[in-house]
């Protein structure tokens, strides 16, 4: 096998897969640990949300340092951090899941961009979108099964079953990672880039210049609030669902995710144009997915679970699309710090979907912050609407 599917790359994507075995387990028992202790969705969004908050501001440093050392050095350096963030998790309650998941949240920014910038690096244009779906993939594989095995933990009420996940997906990461290699197709001093406070602030500036940028941030953060609220209170919203159950949600949607990003990889765009129309199809289908979601609350699971199709669906084809896309639109000297941006705002996005909807279903209730999520859905499909033809910049 060549290209996105070599060895080399085979084995980064199985490192993938283990790094976020850990959150497709933590994604169902920090919601259900702290509604156990009497905490509201506010609090519970806000631990669920320090994770990614925290890997929003270490994204544009990430890639600064990515560039500088390599990616395989900051990645070997990252494990280690990790491993040490998820045995926090084993003997800590909320307070301490409040840290782990600061101190994940900071290895995921470097981890994420360090792979998915060393597979850019690596690949020809025309295997770029391919890599970057099969690394997306691979991502969202552990939340087919992890739910099922998180519900199964908390049911059994022993602590060392989830000791035991957390200390032997730390070691399996940590031995897979510093077996992994990535070779540039193409090396480049780092003298020459642009890495000081001053031009990192000039990156940050970008998200509003460039248009390419600011369309692609703006997309994303908004679906990816939706995700977030989906990924933080579908363990709580399932229960008031009749015959609603969490763990299948969450693995339907990680399947649709899955089957998807494989099967249509060679279908999202690697040609550096924006697409209008599938663009606006993605953001449908996330609006759409989102108002089953909410009202299944009275039309029952058939509702429940299309949400499930319906949202991974759109999952699985937006990050890829608009990342791909920005790999070919960004000015190259330093397209790894906007890159950064562009995942930070994916990031915040998430991150908000637990701190800011926890407090409307406080209020409200869940459907009525689900139809909010696919409002948000809906604006985005006007949005994503471009019939100017923006020239792409020289590289």
């Amino acid at each position: 096998m060549r290209g996105a599917l070599s060895w080399p790359f085979l084995r980064l994507y199985l490192l993938t897969l283990l790094y976020f075995s850990a959150n497709s387990i933590l994604n169902v028992i920090i919601p259900l640990k702290g509604e156990s202790l009497g905490a509201t969705n506010t609090t519970i969004g806000i631990i669920m949300g320090a994770y990614l908050f925290t890997t929003m501001f270490f994204r544009p440093w990430a890639g600064h340092m990515i560039h500088k050392y390599g990616p395989v050095k900051v990645l070997r350096a990252i494990l280690i951090i990790n491993g040490c963030a998820l045995i926090l998790y084993t003997f800590t309650g909320l307070g301490g899941y409040f840290a782990a998941r600061m101190l994940q949240g900071v290895c995921t920014a470097f981890f994420s961009m360090a792979l998915q910038l060393g597979i850019i690096d690596a690949l020809p244009d025309k295997d770029r979108s391919q890599g970057i779906s099969m690394y997306s993939l691979c991502a969202s594989m552990p939340n087919i099964v992890g739910p099922l095995l998180a519900l199964g933990m908390w049911q059994t009420a022993d602590s060392r079953y989830f000791t035991a996940a957390m200390i032997l997906i730390a070691l399996l990461t940590g031995v897979t990672g510093y077996s992994a290699s990535m070779e540039k197709k193409e090396a480049e001093p780092a003298g020459g880039h642009p890495g000081s406070g001053a031009a990192m602030l000039h990156s940050f500036g970008q998200l509003v210049k460039n248009p390419h940028l600011f369309k692609c941030s703006v997309l994303m953060l908004t679906a990816s609030l939706v995700f977030g609220a989906v990924t933080t209170f579908i363990p709580l919203y399932a229960m008031q669902i009749e015959s609603g159950n969490a763990a299948v949600y969450l693995m339907i949607q990680a399947t649709a995710v899955v089957a998807a990003r494989f099967t249509l990889r060679k279908k999202i765009p690697s040609d550096g144009k924006w697409h209008s129309s599938f663009m606006m199809a993605i953001m449908l289908m996330l609006a759409a997915g989102a108002q089953c979601v909410s009202l299944s609350a009275a039309g029952g699971t058939v509702f429940f679970y299309a949400g499930a199709c319906l949202t991974g669906i759109a999952q699985a084809l937006l990050y890829p699309t608009l990342t791909t896309y920005l790999t070919f639109v960004l000015p190259k000297y330093d397209r790894n710090v906007l890159v950064g941006i562009f995942i930070a705002s994916a990031d915040l996005g998430v991150s908000l979907g637990g701190v800011v909807m926890g407090p409307i279903a406080d209020l409200s209730s869940y459907s009525f912050m689900y139809t909010i999520c696919a409002v948000l859905g809906v604006s985005m499909i006007f949005f994503a609407y471009d019939r100017r033809k923006i020239a792409r910049p020289g590289l």
